[in-house]
């Protein structure tokens, strides 16, 4: 039976009904429709009996539909419509870790700050020793001999050559270098996908449309738990290799969660 036919046999009902009967008039059975797909059984039970809740975001029921009836060669795009699970707009990502401006020039006021008192503390006082004048030398009558030294000659440098030396050498010891933090884990998108990111405290990083071109980098410790949506078009890289994602690939959806050592692991359904 050609895909014409069955789709003037079928009865004007909702997406699930409708790829049921075109399955059916295929005379195709769940598990050869599985393996056709790469589908579980239990997702194309789901799509037929329309339970969206049980498939996770509508971009995902939206991608499985149509992959569904893209094999059985029934058009379902107005019913898929009405059922809600229609083309979206993509929503705007939210970044919940950047620095907020003020936070910035906050820090930017500091680093000035710094190097302006470090700069005073080593010119001012270079330029207080070259504006002194002449030193002038004590007359021969002013002098004691040196073999001949007085009972309360405690020779003491003056206290205010001991503050200036301290001040120099304090301000020239090198500053302590922050070791550059690296991205544990980062993610390239080549293609639009869906992603949902939540944080090691269980927070909402992020969640929504991805468009192609961007990447996401998180350190570790910060991420717990990725669902990624059209798996095809997304590179994950960790401590900077590329990672296999056909463990936690399922109907082209990865979920996996990070480890407290930063691998990754299978995220259970």
């Amino acid at each position: 039976m050609t895909s014409v036919e069955i789709q003037t046999t079928l009865r004007a009902d909702g997406c699930g009904a409708r790829l049921r009967e075109a399955r059916e008039a295929a005379g195709l059975s769940l598990e050869q429709v599985s393996t056709r797909l790469k589908m579980p059984v239990r997702v194309l039970q789901s799509l037929e009996d329309e339970h969206w809740d049980r498939l996770g975001a509508a971009v995902f029921v939206r991608g499985q539909l149509r992959s569904y009836a893209r094999l059985l060669g029934v058009n379902i795009d107005s019913m898929m419509e009405a059922a809600g699970v229609g083309s979206v707009e993509p929503s705007r990502l939210v970044s919940h870790v950047h620095t907020p401006p003020l936070q910035r020039l906050v820090e930017q006021a500091g680093r000035r700050l710094v190097y302006v008192v470090m700069t005073a503390v080593i010119v001012v006082p270079v330029w207080m020793m070259a504006t002194r004048g002449p030193i002038s030398l004590p007359s021969p009558q002013d002098t004691t001999p040196l073999d001949v030294p007085s009972a309360d000659s405690t020779v003491t440098p003056p206290p205010a050559a001991s503050a200036e030396r301290a001040t120099v050498a304090a301000s020239m010891a090198p500053m302590p270098s922050r070791p550059a933090s690296a991205a544990a884990l980062s993610i390239h998108f080549k293609g639009d996908s869906w992603v949902e990111v939540v944080g090691a405290d269980g927070t909402m990083i992020e969640k929504g449309l991805a468009a192609m071109g961007t990447q996401r980098s998180y350190a570790n410790g910060q991420v717990a738990k990725i669902v990624l949506g059209n798996a095809s078009a997304v590179e994950v890289l960790l401590a900077g290799q590329p990672v296999s994602l056909a463990p936690f690939q399922r109907a082209n959806v990865v979920r996996f969660a990070v480890s407290s050592d930063g691998s990754l692991v299978p995220l259970a359904d």
